[in-house]
């Protein structure tokens, strides 16, 4: 297939889901152009890999003061979300018509929307739109649950017209992807009276299980936990935070030698001062994530909140690490709590299974070993790439007419 991919940010090792998707749709032999926006010397540099995975990348640049004004002027809006102009830049998409080269579209995200909607108007591609999370879903916890200020009240500001636009976005292109069942039908509680909404299928997110592997010839480092994810995004800074204050505390009790790794780029003020407890190294940007996993006896993760699939899970388990996390980080997994990962969902079971890995080798080994089966099993990124080729041939097969008609 000729697929046009469309990403309101630079695919790279970090954003894993479209990286990941063009790498291994490209390797099954189909024809990948990329478009998308960058505002970063980094960004750049990460284009020059992408255009060794795929067929064509065009990119246009997007300072960062650009998107600010393009949120600027949306603020007086009631029905344009913060999320869906942040990324817009027209030039981008201005070349393609009707008679454009492809068979499908792919737009990922709700950055990337207004993308889609250009293109449902101007062009007769069948449009797929990745919506990923349930934006409306996430905004909705993070305005109540957020222990980080700012992302409380950005989330507060832009629910009401997110769930708006989210929910009219569904009838609009040919088919809708998301991560997991619960952003699925969080999506589907948002439609419009009256609207048909598009077919909504669940594409998970995969490992890359050759990156993230097990390393038989690094020793793992006793009591040593780690936690992952971008520092700076509102759900980690939560997360990490309640780790730290109100389950650590349980752990050192018993374990005083304990070590934490904080590993994730752009660590908050908040998540830096962590460091000031010599049990706690905050890592900022790290060339490698593999090798922090590979070395820890435990990877935690205590989710309050979120959306979508949750990859530090997977890529942990991957690595063979035994993983501790909550409920609300496996209701989009098919794994089997107690086998694959361990389950707590109190400060204080979640402080006792900690401690239960590490005072069991036997238990870490057991754990390793399930873990990584599971990846392997049911989030290959080559078995995800043909599921979505699956998906944008049921988007081309529709009749024009009927999707001109919801568009």
């Amino acid at each position: 297939m000729n697929i046009l991919f469309v990403v309101p940010y630079v695919p790279n090792l970090v954003r894993v889901r479209p990286y990941n998707l063009i790498k291994h749709l490209a390797a099954r032999g189909n024809r990948v152009t990329v478009l998308t926006v960058w505002s970063s010397a980094q960004e750049q540099a990460d284009l020059a890999h992408l255009r060794q995975i795929c067929h064509e990348v065009h990119a246009v640049s997007m300072p960062v003061w650009h998107s600010l004004v393009n949120s600027l002027l949306a603020l007086p809006s009631r029905r344009k979300p913060l999320q869906s102009v942040y990324s817009w830049k027209p030039q981008l998409v201005a070349h393609l018509n009707g008679q454009s080269p492809y068979d499908v579209v792919h737009v990922e995200h709700l950055r990337g929307s207004r993308y889609a909607l250009h293109l449902r108007h101007h062009t007769q591609l069948p449009v797929v739109w990745d919506s990923v999370d349930c934006i409306t879903h996430l905004f909705r916890q993070a305005a109540s649950q957020s222990k980080n200020v700012t992302g409380r009240l950005r989330s507060w500001l832009d629910l009401e017209r997110t769930a708006w636009y989210e929910g009219w976005l569904l009838d609009k292109f040919h088919h809708v992807l998301v991560t997991s069942p619960v952003d699925r039908e969080a999506l589907l509680s948002l439609k419009h009276n009256g609207s048909q909404p598009a077919p909504i299928s669940v594409l998970g997110n995969g490992v890359d299980v050759d990156h993230f592997s097990p390393n038989p010839s690094v020793e793992r480092e006793p009591a040593t936990l780690v936690i992952s994810g971008k520092m700076s995004y509102h759900a980690n800074v939560t997360m990490t935070l309640h780790l730290v204050r109100e389950i650590m505390p349980a752990v050192w009790q018993q374990r005083p030698e304990a070590r934490l790794l904080i590993v994730g780029k752009d660590p908050t003020r908040e998540i830096q001062a962590l460091a000031e407890n010599p049990n706690i190294t905050v890592t900022g940007t790290v060339a490698s994530l593999p090798p922090y996993l590979q070395r820890a006896t435990v990877a935690v993760a205590p989710i309050t909140y979120g959306a979508g699939m949750q990859n530090k899970i997977l890529e942990a388990m991957s690595c063979g690490t035994p993983v501790v996390t909550t409920p609300q980080a496996v209701t989009s997994l098919s794994l089997e709590p107690g086998r694959d990962l361990v389950v707590a969902d109190t400060p204080e079971s979640y402080a006792q299974a900690i401690l239960a890995v590490l005072a069991q080798p036997q238990r870490q080994a057991e754990l390793s070993r399930n873990g990584r089966c599971y990846v392997e099993q049911y989030h290959h990124w080559p078995n995800v790439a043909a599921r979505l080729e699956t998906i944008y041939r049921e988007a081309i097969a529709l009749p024009i007419q009927h999707a001109t008609a919801r568009a």
